[in-house]
Formats: C-alpha cells, sequence, structure tokens
C-alpha cells in the first residue's frame, strides 16, 4: 500500500538526511519513477522534504536527519496525517500502521493529527463527470475539520444562494468532485465544495458526535443517493465504438449488457425521473437508441421537437 511506502520513506529520509530517489528505491523495492513520485508527494504535503540538485544532491530533510518521528512541527505532524488518512483506511494492517504511527508522535500534536487522519475520505467511483481540480476552498475546509472550528459560508443551489454555519465533519474526494459532510441545525447535510461560494472559519468549537467515522457517513450518503438515482432505469442501443464514452460520462448508473446482433451494445442507465434520462442522452442523437420505458422515449421526443422549434431554420 502507497501509505506503507510513504511512511517508510519519511523514517528512511530521518535515518539518512539526505538520498536520492534510486536509493529509495532500492530501499523499499519499486522503481525509480515511483520512489521519486513518493518523495514529491511527501514535499508537496507540506513535510519539510527538498530536491537538492547538483552532484551529490538528492532529497533532504529539512534540519538534518532525526530517529523519530518527534522532530515533527505540529503543521508538519498534519500534513503528514492528512495524506495518509486517505489511503491508510483501506486494509486493517495499514490502518495499523497509522496507529502506531500515530503514538509515535509527540502527545500535544496527537489530537490534531488524528484529526487529519480522519478528515477525508478518498472515493474513487464517478457521480458522472468530474472537474478533476481541487475547489481552491478545499486546504481552508480542511484546516477547519482539524481544528474542529464553525464555518460560515454562502452556498449556491438551484439558481439561489443562501447562507449557512454548520460544524466541519469532514471532507471527500469522489474522483474530483469534493464534498463536505457537517452537521447542522437539522442534522448532518453534505455540500459541494465547487458551490461554496464565500468561506470564512469562525472562533467557535465545532461540536462532532464522539462515535462519527467519515467512511462511514459518507457510505450512508452514498448508499442513499444511488437508491435515489436508480429510481428509474432505460435500456439503450449504443455503436460499440461509444460504449465506453457513455459508461465513463455516465459513472455507476450506466450498466453495460452484451452486444446485439447487429453489433450494438446494450446498456443501462438509471436516474430519478424519465425527463432526467432524456436529457442526458438527447446530446447523444442517432448514435443511441433507447428501447424502453415508453416514457423516457416520450421525453426523447418531447425535447427533440422543442430543440426543432427553436432552432428550424426557414426560408433556407
Amino acid at each position: 500500500m502507497r501509505a506503507d511506502r510513504l511512511v517508510a520513506t519519511l523514517l528512511f529520509l530521518q535515518t539518512r538526511g539526505r538520498v536520492t530517489a534510486a536509493e529509495v528505491a532500492a530501499e523499499l523495492e519499486v522503481s525509480v519513477a515511483t520512489a521519486r513520485r513518493d518523495l514529491e508527494a511527501l514535499s508537496t504535503a507540506g513535510i519539510p522534504i527538498y530536491p537538492q540538485p547538483g552532484r551529490g544532491g538528492g532529497w533532504a530533510l529539512v534540519g538534518g536527519a532525526r530517529t523519530d518521528l518527534s522532530g515533527l512541527t505540529a503543521a508538519e505532524a498534519q500534513a503528514l496525517f492528512l495524506l495518509l488518512g486517505p489511503v491508510a483506511t483501506a486494509t486493517p494492517a495499514t490502518k495499523s500502521a497509522l496507529r502506531k504511527l500515530l503514538r509515535a508522535l509527540p502527545q500535544p500534536f496527537r489530537t490534531e493529527a488524528e484529526a487529519a487522519a480522519g478528515a477525508i475520505v478518498v472515493d474513487p467511483a464517478r457521480w458522472g463527470e468530474s472537474d478533476e481540480r481541487p475547489p481552491t476552498l478545499v486546504d481552508e475546509l480542511q484546516r477547519a475539520v482539524v481544528r474542529r472550528r464553525r464555518v460560515r459560508f454562502a452556498y449556491d443551489r438551484a439558481g439561489r444562494r443562501t447562507e449557512r454555519v454548520v460544524d466541519p465533519w469532514g471532507l471527500v474526494d469522489k474522483d474530483g468532485n469534493w464534498y463536505l459532510v457537517a452537521g447542522t441545525e437539522h442534522g448532518q447535510r453534505t455540500f459541494r465544495v465547487d458551490r461554496i461560494a464565500t468561506l470564512a472559519i469562525t472562533d467557535e468549537i465545532a461540536h462532532r458526535p464522539e462515535d462519527f467515522d467519515l467512511s462511514t457517513a459518507w457510505s450512508e450518503v452514498v448508499e442513499e443517493v444511488e437508491r435515489q438515482r436508480s429510481a428509474l432505469s432505460a435500456t439503450v442501443l449504443i455503436q460499440a465504438a461509444l460504449a465506453p464514452v457513455l459508461r465513463k460520462q455516465q459513472g455507476r448508473h450506466c450498466v453495460l449488457d452484451g452486444t446485439t446482433d447487429d453489433g450494438r451494445v446494450r446498456a443501462r442507465v438509471t436516474a430519478p425521473t424519465p425527463l432526467m434520462i432524456a436529457q442526458q442522452l438527447a446530446g447523444w442523437g442517432a448514435a443511441l437508441e433507447v428501447v424502453e420505458p415508453e416514457s423516457v422515449r416520450a421525453e426523447l421526443a418531447r425535447l427533440g421537437a422543442e430543440l426543432v422549434q427553436r432552432y428550424r431554420t426557414t426560408g433556407r
């Protein structure tokens, strides 16, 4: 697991003080390219590791060699655990390694480092298209989650803006789209970070349930969203060359289901309503055929008639 490698790389640096990517690769039995990516990831996360150019260069840990994690500052410890947390939740072994690493920190740093480790969940499954560029507010929201401070923000949704004050509990990176899971006066709510227009971190302490687990909470959110979005399904036929594109566009809401005698691919697309399915598929034109249900076909016909009415030309 990458979490194990990142920890091992950091400890190797603390022992040697200065290393090359080739030396890390040999020590951890990985490729030089992998070792270089891990070193760059640690440096980008805020750990004081910097490349040293020229003869006798390599990667150096600023401040010299350290024998354990007690040399990390509070900010460095938080940066490390923000980086490791999302990738360390996959197996019991990596969770155990993270707990041991946490116990190696000085006592004053443990609370915020532990909060950083649980601040982010990475969910690689798509919900349609994603921007794949982290919103500029993610770093600020991370700090609010780790420091347990309430946030105030303006939120744009359905064409209107509202003011919100919430207790930030965690962030989720869902294949490029970021979501804030937070506590409100109405209970747990989820907000898309790219819809947050302005953000202010307050001095008020954020309240978070003692038994809250971000991974569990996000699983419940996904389950509810999937239940709503899968309320209706449509069977479509699409050219074989375009089937992977449709699958990527629709994410988990498109299941490819074999080929027909004429070489087209059969797929099942799901959404809450016939109109939403029609809106998602209308742009495909004749490259895609909806077989059923009739309600989706009717919505496509209606949308097509509206487009013809608006954009048809006369006298040409």
